[in-house]
């Protein structure tokens, strides 16, 4: 499209129908130019738009199965259906890991002590599951953003000396025990997940 014309600003939100709808009625409308290009730029938007679709419909999809199968999953601020199906699906069974503790090792969140000059210390830890490790590092900028125990947390573990990491970590950690919960709360009354 900026082949076509350098000077046009296409739609900043290209997820949204009605932004690949003006981008199409620009391109139909627009005659200058190489033929072939604008055509191009016209299958690439219908694909988008057909991409688009398909994620949409997957996505609620995946909610209202993870809204039947972990309601209280669903329930910890900040962690919606495709974090939730994440957390699931990366746990694979929360009753196989004999605790809270041996859960938080294996999403690499449980700290790893360091020492330094007989200071000791703990540091992040590179271990452990990746994929689930993100979802919860998601969950918990979400609640670092706009919900107050985990913004209380944050700031009262940097005026005691902590760094922002250093106190995200601390928040991870806590939510990997809430997420644990939540997991064992949905195995002990599971409802029927439809094929």
């Amino acid at each position: 499209m900026h082949e076509l014309d350098p000077g046009w600003t296409a739609p900043t939100k290209l997820q949204r129908g009605n932004a690949f709808d003006k981008v199409q009625v620009y391109l139909c409308g627009h005659n200058d130019g190489s033929a072939m290009v604008r055509r191009l730029a016209l299958r690439l938007v219908e694909h988008l738009r057909l991409l688009t679709d398909e994620i949409d419909e997957l996505t609620a999809e995946i909610t209202v199965r993870v809204t039947r199968s972990a309601p209280s999953l669903l329930a910890i601020v900040g962690c919606g259906a495709l974090s939730a199906a994440k957390i699931i699906g990366e746990t694979a069974h929360a009753g196989r890991f004999r605790s809270k503790d041996a859960y938080a090792r294996h999403n690499g969140t449980a700290p790893l002590p360091v020492w330094s000059s007989n200071k000791q210390r703990h540091r992040l830890s590179r271990t452990g599951n990746r994929q689930l490790n993100a979802a919860l590092h998601r969950i918990a900028l979400t609640q670092a953003r706009c919900y107050p125990p985990a913004r209380e947390l944050l700031e009262r573990r940097t005026n005691g000396g902590d760094g922002g990491m250093e106190a995200l970590r601390i928040l991870k950690r806590r939510l990997s025990d809430v997420v644990y919960r939540a997991m064992l709360a949905d195995q002990t009354d599971p409802a029927p997940i439809a094929a």
